[in-house]
């Protein structure tokens, strides 16, 4: 077993659990990365950007700056001196696969770190569902793409 890799997991789980909440506790607000970004985008509410800009700032340079002190992002391809992978089933399915993350947060009213983190957290029974939802779609998902379309494999 990879300790090295569990520790980091376990590192960085840590890291997410004391930013929501810090983020709760000090603006009472819900760490929801499709929220967060989302009116971000649209400007929603007015004169609210501020500190959503300085959260997404935060979970862009954080990778950026372990990555510049030698830290690397880890070997998630598998293969020796990759970082990231090419896409498994190309550019397109990616694309669609975007589109259909960010219709899923649209209907699902939140993200997995809003509804899996935090919602959890909170014991909220709408979260409860909503990542139960994500869960089985993501089963379904690896089983479709693996299984039967064989990509990947």
């Amino acid at each position: 077993m990879d300790w090295s890799a569990s520790l980091q997991g376990l590192v960085g789980g840590i890291f997410i659990g004391l930013s929501a909440v810090w983020l709760m506790a000090t603006m009472g607000r819900i760490a929801g990365i499709s929220g967060i970004v989302g009116n971000l985008v649209t400007r929603r509410p007015p004169g609210d950007s501020a500190w959503r800009a300085t959260f997404v700032l935060g979970l862009i340079s954080g990778p950026l700056l372990l990555m510049a002190f030698g830290g690397g992002l880890g070997n998630v391809e598998g293969r020796p001196g990759a970082v990231v992978g090419e896409p498994l089933g190309g550019v397109s399915l990616m694309l669609v696969a975007g589109l259909l993350v960010g219709l899923g947060t649209g209907l699902g009213s939140g993200c997995t770190s809003g509804h899996g983190v935090c919602g959890l957290a909170r014991l909220s029974k709408r979260s409860m569902a909503a990542t139960g939802v994500f869960l089985v779609s993501a089963i379904v998902t690896v089983f479709v793409v693996r299984h039967i379309w064989e990509i990947g494999v």
